[in-house]
């Protein structure tokens, strides 16, 4: 997103394979901290972030997550599944099922772009995963930050119709999702 709005530039980073990101989204760190009250938001969102963290900065951004909700509120977000994908490659027989599970899983790379847009995406981007999770995993993190009614979560189950304005069915494909509360 930050590259998207670079003058000359940006435009490199408006087509396949990047996402475009709507003028309205803002860009925040939810590991270093948003520049916002503690208690000041009924719902905090995040859609294919976490597994891009390392573990201690995936610690950091659920206690600042954590920090940020109300009393009720509610922490929703989506990302990749681990059992899903683990589970559908250990029942392959096809030789290439271990490709398939790294490119599905972002976990591996096929190429290197070596030239200079490769370079500043590898950089600035933050397109790998770092870590992954099944529901065990993660919920066991949220409770120990302190989290409740932890529960698996669904495209557009919340009870809270404003996560409906932020969510997209395909990003729930293939994935999990969890909604807790503070």
């Amino acid at each position: 997103m930050r590259l998207q709005r670079l003058p000359l530039v940006g435009d490199l980073f408006r087509r396949h394979p990047y996402p475009v990101f709507p003028s309205n989204v803002e860009y925040g760190d939810i590991v270093r901290g948003l520049p916002l009250p503690d208690a000041s938001c009924a719902g905090v969102y995040c859609s294919h972030v976490l597994e891009h963290l390392s573990l201690s900065d995936f610690r950091l951004a659920l206690r600042n997550s954590h920090r940020l909700l109300i009393k009720g509120g509610i922490f929703r977000f989506v990302m990749p599944d681990l059992e899903y994908h683990v589970g559908s490659y250990m029942f392959q027989e096809d030789p290439s099922a271990c490709i398939t599970f790294m490119e599905r899983t972002a976990l591996g790379k096929i190429t290197r772009d070596r030239r200079v847009r490769g370079l500043l995406r590898e950089w600035i981007g933050n397109s790998r995963h770092l870590w992954m999770w099944d529901f065990k995993g993660v919920a066991s993190e949220l409770h120990k930050e302190g989290f409740r009614n932890i529960r698996r979560a669904h495209f557009g189950d919340s009870a809270d119709w404003r996560f409906f304005d932020v969510e997209e069915a395909g990003q729930w494909e293939d994935s999990l999702g969890v909604e807790c509360v503070v």
